[in-house]
């Protein structure tokens, strides 16, 4: 008999239900109503709220055996707990359950999913959308819109599934890209998981050397911009950083072999070689397809919310040029960890800033003010 591949799922079970998970499992629910979801976590009032909300059909807590049976599990919990939960419900499953997850890391869940002879079965994700803030009553189904959401696989029999689960997610309003898990976690941790190390550090530095608290004091604009990412759940970084250890060192190694030859063109004075290094960094960052808040003094930036429908952008520009507010620069932001908004929208001034400010709010739109 021909093997039967495909993802139409009828029952969906989430482990977790944070910010993620219940931002992934709201979408659900708006883009496949029919389909039915339940959920378990670390907190019973998390699964209350969400049963109240009408998100899920479950009052209390699942059991193993519960959250087996099901087409689908997301796993949503902080990473390490993921991996624990694989060979609790391992006795229970259906060779035919998608197990399917949302973390950063790869690595620790990849092995342990070989391991235990799941590979067929799983699919990594990895939605790099979110914010700052933590906890189900974050959650929103528009963090998926026009994010990435990244997967990987670890079979041949997953690699046929891939097709099928990629047009689910992107029925969500993502935008997947299917990677290796070594490449994936290399990749993070370059462009997420150093830059959370390195905002880290900043803070504690700024901590420890208070000053009288001349620093705390005047410690904003481009401080509190790059350092912003380190009000994010300790938690979820204490797990990632376990987990994504080598690809992470890899890269603090490579940094601080950087930050050296930085700190000795300074100590010799050479200004040539410093201008060089920022504008490279320049030259590379203004590259990016959507500019983000750096450390310009006078940046005027408004993240939007936007339903995923044709017209959104022209909408938002033509009202905002109807009322002569001139706009510097617009675009969708894809990458969206630990970032609000899926569109970003730069102004010239200061009083560009608030006239867009009042007109978008005036229109039922919801803003995220930096």
């Amino acid at each position: 008999m021909k093997e039967q591949v495909g993802f139409d799922p009828e029952k969906i079970v989430f482990v977790g239900l944070g910010l993620i998970g219940g931002s992934v499992a709201k979408a659900i629910k708006k883009t496949y109503p029919c389909i039915h979801l339940y959920a378990t976590a670390g907190h019973r009032e998390t699964v209350e709220a969400a049963f109240y909300d009408g998100l899920i059909e479950n009052k209390s807590l699942l059991s193993d055996q519960e959250i087996a049976d099901s087409d689908a599990i997301f796993l949503c919990s902080p990473v390490l707990v993921n991996v624990e939960y694989l060979s609790r419900i391992k006795p229970f499953l259906s060779p035919d359950t998608l197990i399917t997850d949302v973390g950063s890391v790869k690595g620790d869940i990849a092995a342990e999913i070989d391991r235990l002879g799941l590979s067929d079965q799983f699919i990594g994700g990895h939605p790099m959308t979110g914010s700052e803030n933590t906890g189900y009553s974050c959650s929103d189904p528009s963090f998926l819109e026009n994010a990435y959401y990244l997967l990987t696989y670890q079979s041949e029999r997953a690699r046929r599934i891939v097709p099928f689960f990629d047009r689910f997610i992107s029925g969500l309003g993502a935008i997947t890209m299917t990677l290796r898990p070594d490449q994936h976690d290399m990749a993070v941790a370059a462009i997420s998981h150093l830059p959370h190390v390195i905002s880290a550090s900043l803070v504690n530095l700024v901590r420890e050397d208070n000053r009288d608290d001349l620093l705390r004091t005047i410690a904003a604009g481009g401080f509190k911009d790059i350092t912003r990412i380190s009000s994010s759940s300790p938690v979820m970084w204490e797990n990632i950083c376990l987990s994504n250890r080598k690809a992470i060192l890899s890269m603090i190694d490579q940094y601080m072999e950087l930050l050296s030859d930085f700190r000795s063109e300074i100590e010799d004075g050479n200004g040539e070689e410093i201008r060089a290094r920022f504008q490279s960094a320049k030259d590379f960052r203004d590259s990016l397809p959507v500019k983000k808040r750096g450390l310009l003094p006078a940046d005027f930036t408004i993240f939007c919310d936007l339903c995923d429908e044709p017209g959104q952008i022209a909408t938002v520009a033509t009202l905002l040029a109807a009322s002569g507010i001139s706009i510097k620069n617009i675009g969708i932001i894809h990458n969206r960890e630990f970032e609000e908004g899926v569109l970003q929208i730069e102004l010239y001034s200061e009083a560009d800033y608030e006239g867009a400010r009042t007109l978008l709010e005036s229109h039922s739109y919801r803003l995220h003010l930096r």
